[in-house]
């Protein structure tokens, strides 16, 4: 496509806290190396209606603490489609746009890769979901939060646990990984965190009542990813109430109150990192790659990498919540 005159930078699928941080790093840093920039808005399918308009370093200004996306995000089944995907591209060409940034999970991901193989523009893709299941980096933007955001949730719930002598069920998001759940469950002091990776090994409810709940406590807080492998918190809390009569059980889900608020200091950090290196990255002619964090170092991770592969969930952490829940 020759030298990159103009980016364009939108976001897809579910928002993530940090978002917002990305889009003004990526603004600010391609203005600085000379490139234009044009936001796109409500994701692939502002490609296709062409909502699209220039960017100037002010149109991200007192952005960096706000939660959501400036861009809007929406599902677009038309660019599913080749004819979709075409129309796309006439729109990204008839506004000059050389080169994309997207900022998303694995479907977002999943269709850069697509449009960059049958078109052959250069796409840049940021790992924005709150799931932290991208595989090639170690965190995602947004996770840092959804996972404070729990930490809150979980604290409070306890209070009044403690005080009924109930066994909760706390749902978290994460699809089919159990980053929120497990990592949750250590930070909130839960006494297990049942998750899909290893949902198939054990029954994670007869290991919840015989090592502990039965033993020693009157209250008790378990995460729940909310896969549907684990089946949910409701799932257990219907098998609890069957199978174990004698507890008060009582079910918290936390649906999309996970994926709002201000960016905590650590992804807003990350997105700006990842959005500067975005920019990096464009200008040394890369293509086709997710920006990572990997032992704190940007690193870049080829779509099929990153979208493909499952991100492994870290069994000492297990062992550990298992350890601590006595």
């Amino acid at each position: 496509m020759g030298t990159i005159k103009c980016i364009g930078i939108l976001t897809s699928g579910g928002d993530a806290p940090g978002m917002n941080a990305a889009i003004r790093a990526v603004t600010r840093c391609a203005i600085y190396n000379g490139l234009q920039v044009k936001g796109i808005y409500r994701g692939y399918k502002g490609l296709l209606t062409g909502e699209i308009k220039e960017f100037k370093s002010q149109n991200v200004s007192n952005i960096i603490q706000q939660g959501g996306t400036i861009l809007k995000t929406a599902r677009c089944k038309e660019f599913t489609t080749p004819e979709g995907r075409q129309i796309a591209y006439d729109n990204m060409k008839k506004e000059g746009i050389d080169a994309l940034v997207v900022i998303g999970g694995d479907g977002s991901l999943t269709g850069a890769r697509i449009f960059a193989q049958e078109f052959d523009v250069p796409c840049i893709g940021l790992p924005g979901t709150i799931d932290n299941d991208l595989y090639g980096t170690d965190t995602t933007i947004g996770y840092d939060t959804a996972l404070n955001t729990i930490l809150d949730a979980v604290d409070k719930i306890r209070d009044t646990a403690t005080s009924h002598e109930r066994l909760f069920f706390v749902e978290v998001m994460g699809r089919d990984a159990g980053f929120l759940a497990l990592n949750g469950a250590i930070a909130a002091g839960a006494e297990a965190a049942i998750i899909p990776e290893i949902s198939t090994e054990v029954d994670q409810l007869e290991e919840l009542i015989k090592n502990g709940f039965r033993k020693s406590k009157n209250s008790s807080i378990v995460l729940v990813a909310e896969s549907p492998i684990t089946g949910g918190a409701m799932h257990y809390a219907e098998r609890v109430k069957n199978e174990y009569p004698d507890y008060d059980v009582r079910v918290t889900i936390l649906g999309h109150l996970q994926r709002g608020g201000s960016p905590t200091a650590h992804d807003r950090i990350l997105a700006s990192r990842l959005g500067a290196a975005a920019i990096d990255a464009i200008m040394e002619g890369q293509r086709n790659v997710m920006i990572g964090i990997d032992h704190d170092q940007v690193v870049y991770v080829p779509f099929t990498k990153a979208i493909k592969k499952d991100k492994p969930i870290n069994r000492e952490l297990v062992n550990v919540l298992k350890e601590l829940s006595i």
